[in-house]
């Protein structure tokens, strides 16, 4: 496998790639000369980033399904093995959010996350792995979250889910190691999407609790999508097994890394809202 990953010429999928770090990663990667499949659940807007990416030379098609539906996934691969030889790229990037402690968070609810957030990534890595394999150097780019490698209170549905991509993508790393693909872990921090906005949150949340929430993700919530995306390109043209993205990230990270038992305490400070 070469240290780098020259995307020019090669047929990337990107997974919710309707808005937020999606639409950014296909913007990135129209401008490296890749052709693009991009999926989303939201057909209208997977339309208009289309429109806005497609250059000259290169494809960008659309297919709109959830990745949460294991026959729509299964479909889509039947679809795109019908019309493309190679794929070698697959950004896992679908995800959604549900606010609120274990104990308020429904069933139903914690179970759409995971087979969004979790399954989605399994899904679509079964479904085209055979594929990646037949086309050379490939790569697996997995999109966890600094929730991660921390767990913060009031997340226990995200980060299991973000805990299990994680784990699920060092094992298959080490699975394909001596092979032509590769697996990166991406672990954003603070980036400026719309998924608190669009959370689920416990059927007694007040309006205020909701307010409350949406506006510490929207302090908290700062990186734009293009600069995340670029960072996440860099690195996987340079092959990296793992991609931390922002300040935040990486100052979490550390503390984990420094404090595997007792982190909480310090990341709480870390957390907490800025005063003048």
């Amino acid at each position: 496998m070469s240290d780098r990953f020259e995307f020019e010429g090669r047929t990337a999928i990107v997974t919710g790639a309707a808005s937020g770090i999606g639409a950014a990663l296909a913007e990135g990667l129209a401008g490296r000369g890749c052709n693009l499949i991009l999926t989303d659940i939201e057909a209208n807007g997977l339309a208009l980033v289309a429109e806005r990416v497609r250059r000259p030379g290169m494809t960008a098609e659309t297919h709109a399904f959830d990745v949460g539906d294991a026959q729509a996934v299964k479909a889509f691969a039947r679809t795109v093995a019908a019309k493309h030889d190679e794929v070698h790229l697959l950004f896992n990037n679908a995800g959604v959010a549900v606010g609120g402690t274990f104990e308020r968070t429904s069933e139903a609810d914690f179970d759409w996350l995971m087979g969004i957030n979790f399954q989605g990534v399994v899904r679509m890595t079964r479904a085209f792995l055979p594929v990646m394999k037949r086309s050379g150097e490939a790569q697996i780019v997995n999109i966890s979250s600094i929730f991660g490698i921390i767990a913060p209170a009031g997340q226990t549905a995200y980060s299991s889910a973000k805990f299990a991509v994680r784990g699920f993508s060092s094992a298959l790393r080490h699975e394909l190691h001596g092979t032509p693909i590769g697996v990166t872990t991406v672990h954003p921090g603070g980036i400026a999407t719309n998924i608190a906005d669009r959370a689920r949150m416990p059927a007694d949340a007040s309006e205020a609790e909701i307010a409350d929430g949406k506006d510490r993700a929207r302090r908290s919530l700062v990186m734009p999508p293009p600069e995340a995306a670029e960072i996440i390109l860099r690195g996987v043209e340079r092959r990296r097994a793992r991609i931390l993205v922002g300040r935040d990230a990486h100052t979490l990270a550390i503390l984990e890394r420094l404090f595997p038992v007792t982190y909480w305490g310090a990341v709480q400070r870390f957390l907490a809202p800025k005063t003048d």
